[in-house]
């Protein structure tokens, strides 16, 4: 019975545990193969609260590299864009002022964006 009493405790965290697993190996509905990092990002959002408007995140090629650029839901939030490997970049814009923190790279070739993902009210 002592072990029983040990144990009883511990399985309603291993329930939650395998349904959070479970949860989050449900495939992305994503326009485009993104790295596994900005799956997690995006999985981070989902598990948040219902953003309203809705938050997006966008795939950026612009001189020869890759860019992830997420919006934010709403005002006065910087929309903050990464590297292919998931390192910030920048705040590329939005914030008090709009213009972001002032920190990107200035691009020579026009970006060109495709949207990989929408929050959809999840």
């Amino acid at each position: 019975m002592i072990k029983m009493k040990r144990i009883l405790p511990l399985i309603p965290l291993a329930v939650a545990g395998l349904a959070f697993f479970f949860s989050s190996c449900e495939k992305l509905d994503l326009k485009v193969a993104v790295p596994s990092c900005v799956e997690k990002k995006i999985r981070r959002i989902e598990r948040g609260k219902v953003p309203d408007p809705p938050v997006e995140v966008w795939q950026w090629e612009v001189d020869g590299q890759t860019y992830f650029y997420f919006i934010a839901n709403c005002c006065d939030q910087f929309n903050l864009l990464y590297d292919g490997q998931c390192n910030f970049v920048c705040a590329f814009d939005g914030g008090f002022s709009g213009v972001g923190d002032g920190n990107c790279p200035i691009f020579e070739g026009e970006i060109m964006r495709t949207l990989v993902w929408e929050d959809d009210g999840h």
